[in-house]
């Protein structure tokens, strides 16, 4: 290959990367920005990250309901603590159940409720939330790609 298409070929390079970066859904929080996967039906939600041995830092998942309404989390089959940030309508932070262990009892896991109504919840790696000391009212910010709940 001479010199001149691979001079070119770099700046390609960095534009595909750019723009499939791009295209990753995200949320922002606390002044920090998440990769996100998203559950936005009932067979993602259920199966949320579950059978996982690890979620990269600075990634998550945001789970988007059809109604806002107390929500109840469980991790059975989760196999990495997680952080459980519930989130009303207008994605304000309304209940948060930090550090939450790892549980392989099936149905024995414990559920950790939101006691508030929710309609988005974000599952972040275990510490986040202190971190980025977050406390209720804190805003969540969607990135493109991330479709709005129902009346969210």
């Amino acid at each position: 290959m001479s010199r001149l298409p691979r001079l070119l070929a770099l700046p390609l390079l960095l534009l595909l990367s750019a723009c499939a970066s791009a295209r990753t859904p995200w949320v922002e929080l606390g002044g920090e920005r998440f990769q996100v996967e998203v559950a936005d039906d009932d067979a993602e939600r259920a199966r949320g990250l579950m059978f996982r041995d690890a979620l990269e830092p600075g990634h998550g998942m945001i789970f988007i309901h059809d109604r806002e309404e107390p929500q109840a989390y469980w991790m059975k089959n989760t196999r990495i603590a997680l952080d459980i940030l519930y989130f009303d309508r207008e994605r304000r932070l309304v209940a948060q159940q930090r550090d939450v262990p790892p549980c392989s009892a099936g149905n024995r896991c414990p559920a950790y409720p939101s006691r508030r109504p929710a309609l988005y919840v974000l599952e972040l790696n275990a510490g986040e939330a202190a971190r980025l000391k977050l406390e209720d009212g804190a805003v969540l910010d969607f990135g493109p790609g991330i479709p709005a709940a129902p009346g969210g």
